[in-house]
Parts: structure tokens; sequence; C-alpha cells
């Protein structure tokens, strides 16, 4: 294979990464950013910006792992910690990723739903089964360099759509280019700098980028993956400048008529458009990345068909009748608040382990640097998630600091990584 990157070969690798872009951009994405542009402007722009670069290392990271072990994320799992007094780590790693991604797979097909539900007035039940035999029919190819490629054609259309609506509305570009570098907080704003990280840094995207690895030359694949989620950061950063124009109560259709004003009823097409593919989008996601996940870390023991299935017919189960499945929702945050901590830290220890990356990819000073201070802050949202799962749950007051939660976010990341150093040793 040529160690040059060529036109064609750079292409194809934007092309296959942008799967990770299709996977964090959902309705989830569109409602946390926009509303995050609703209530505070374009102050929290620095955090997508952030979570953007995060996202690059961390995806960069699995994949570096897996062109040179020769493994999946979930194989390597699976052989360091799947026996011996740490074999329950593969199963509670499937178990919070399985019940995580379907839990998400409702609000995938809801969202996608409210996109079409924008200009056209079909019954809640037919739209559903729409999406759902769309994403049947599209996971049934069981070709996940195939499906990359659908959804690098759903981003673009996506993120095409985002812009040219930002690009019509009335923006002061010195203060986005400010606050996108600058970071500040304002009042009452820590839980949404929570949910845009949290947002664009998903956990079951590690599993997915490892799954879909094709192979590539190292240089390829970090110019494919830079690209591609770039690109994502920057529809996710469109997102939020959309959310600038509305006022009063936050809702899709609150966003459709604030961009009426200034593309008539284009603005509404639009952003119906954009909603729909980015639910559509991570309706695909959720149960590929589940049953990619699912097999490695259970060593075939379940059919990937019937891993991603049972995503796919738990979110047509809650989205039929257009119920909000916020308790299964919350109980899955705390799980992947849980989750998210520890995938990073056992990615930290197998990127400076050399019987897996040898010695010339093995992480580098600057590598660890930057991946200790995305562990630290994902185990700071980790716990923060799960503290305010517990806080609903149990309907108590939300008197939990941000203080706390770093403080013992701080003990809790030492914990993990000791119990990991001590069973991957």
């Amino acid at each position: 294979m040529s160690k040059r990157i060529t036109w064609k070969g750079g292409l194809g690798s934007v092309l296959l990464w942008s799967v990770i872009s299709a996977a964090f951009i959902g309705p989830g994405t569109v409602t946390t950013a926009a509303n995050a542009g609703a209530l505070f402007g374009t102050k929290l722009l620095w955090a997508l910006l952030f979570s953007t670069f995060a996202t690059i290392l961390l995806q960069e990271g699995v994949v570096r792992l897996t062109l040179v072990s020769g493994k999946s994320f979930g194989e390597v799992i699976r052989t360091k910690f799947g026996s011996g007094k740490s074999n329950w780590i593969p199963y509670l790693v499937f178990f919070a990723l399985w019940l995580g991604c379907s839990a998400y797979e409702a609000g995938n097909i809801v969202g996608a739903a409210a996109g079409i539900k924008l200009f056209a007035l079909f019954p809640q039940w037919v739209i559903v089964l729409f999406i759902g035999s769309a994403v049947f029919s599209l996971l049934w190819i069981n070709n996940p360099v195939i499906l990359a490629r659908i959804l690098g054609l759903i981003v673009a259309i996506m993120g095409v759509v985002f812009c040219w609506i930002v690009f019509k509305i009335p923006l002061d570009y010195t203060l986005v280019l400010k606050n996108s570098i600058i970071p500040s907080m304002p009042d009452s704003s820590a839980l949404l700098v929570i949910g845009l990280i949290g947002t664009t840094i998903v956990p079951y995207n590690l599993f997915l980028a490892s799954g879909v690895t094709k192979e590539q030359e190292i240089s390829e694949m970090r110019l494919g993956i830079s690209i591609a989620i770039l690109f994502g950061g920057i529809i996710s950063m469109a997102i939020l400048l959309v959310g600038t124009q509305i006022s009063g109560a936050f809702s899709f259709e609150a966003i459709a008529s604030a961009l009426s004003k200034y593309m008539g009823t284009l603005g509404t097409y639009f952003f119906a458009i954009g909603l729909f593919a980015a639910g559509f989008s991570s309706a695909i996601t959720a149960p590929m990345a589940a049953g990619l996940a699912g097999t490695k870390l259970l060593d075939n023991k379940i059919s990937a068909k019937y891993i991603w299935l049972s995503v796919l017919l738990i979110g047509l189960a809650f989205g039929l009748p257009d119920i909000k499945p916020i308790p299964l929702i919350i109980f899955a945050q705390a799980l992947n608040g849980l989750l998210l901590p520890l995938m990073t830290t056992l990615l930290y220890f197998l990127l400076n382990d050399p019987s897996l990356m040898g010695t010339r990819w093995i992480n580098n000073k600057l590598n660890n640097t930057l991946f200790i201070l995305v562990v630290a802050i994902t185990c700071w949202i980790g716990l923060y998630n799960v503290a305010q799962a517990y806080l609903k749950i149990f309907d108590s007051p939300s008197n939990f600091s941000n203080l706390h939660s770093m403080g013992i976010s701080l003990f809790t990341l030492i914990y993990i990584g000791w119990v990991i150093f001590k069973t991957g040793k």
C-alpha cells in the first residue's frame, strides 16, 4: 500500500470516518446545542470546539490501536480483561453500551420523526414505521463501509443545510470567533457545558470507529478522522448559532418559526431536513455500534444481527406511541456516565502498552498529557451525569455542586486507573 496520501484515498477516508460525525450529531445534539444558543448566545461555542478536538484525539487513538494491534477495541478489552478476576469488565461494558444505545435509539427515531412532522402531517406511527423500515434495510446490508459512505452523504447534506441557515441569519462573526477560542462560564451554564461536551464525546463511538476500521496507512487515517470530525464539530457549532435566534421557550417549532423570519417557509423546510438527517443518521449508528461492539466483547456468543435488531425494536417500541422514555434515558445516562470515563481510561492504558502498540505507535508525552486532560474531564462529566440521574430518579433537590463533582471525579479517576493498571498488569 502506498504511503503517500492521494486525493481519492483521502476523500475515501473522510467519507469512511464521517460515520463518527453522523453518530454524535443526533436530536440530542440539536436540542442541547440549540438550547445553549438560545440561553447564552455564542458564549458556549468554546465547549463544542474543545469537545471536537477531544473527540479527534480519542478516535485517532482507538483506530491507531486497531490498525497496529490488528484487533478491535472490544477484542482488546476482552483479551486483556476477559479472564480471571476482571472477567466481568467486558460484560459490564456490553450491558451499559447496549442499554444506552437502546434508550437513545428511541430519541433518535422520535427526533427524525419530529423533522418530518415540521412539514408533513402524517400520523406518528406511519412516520416511525417508515424510519424503522429504512434503518432496518440499511443495517441488513451488513457492510460497515457502504453504511459509512451513506452516512457520510447524510452528514454532508446536514452540514450544507445548517451552514446555509447560518449564512442567512445576522451574526457578529468577530464575537463568534472570540467565544469559540476563549472559554467563559456564564451563571447557570455548567449543566449545558457538560451537555455540549458529553453529546460530542460519545463512548459508543469508540467501538463504532474501531468496528468500521479498514486497512489504512496511519497518516491517511489521521487525515480522514480529523477532517470528518472537524466538519461534524462545525455542524454542531452551526446548530448552536441557529439556536441564538430563538426567543421564548425552546422547541423545534420555535427554531423553525425563528428561521422563517429570515428565510420564509424555506427556513422551516431546511431545519426540518437537518433535524431529520440528524435523527436518521444516529438511528443507524446506535444499533450498528451495539452490534459491532457486542460480538467482540462477548466473543461472538450473540450474533450482531440480534443485538442491533433488539436496539432498533426497543427504539420503535417507544417511538410508535410517541412516548418520552425519560426514566429509561435517565438510567442510560447514569450507565453511560460510568462508561465514558471507564472507556477513556482503558484506552489510555492500552495506548501505552508496548505489547499492543510496539515502540513506534505507542503514545508520546504530548498525547499522554492531552489524554490525561480529556480523561479527567470525561470523569467529571460522567460523575456529574450519574449524580444528576440519581437526583432526578429520587426527586431530590439538586445541591450537588461542580466543586464536589470535580473532587470526587479526581478520586474516581485515580481509583479507576489503579484498578485497570493492576488488572491489565
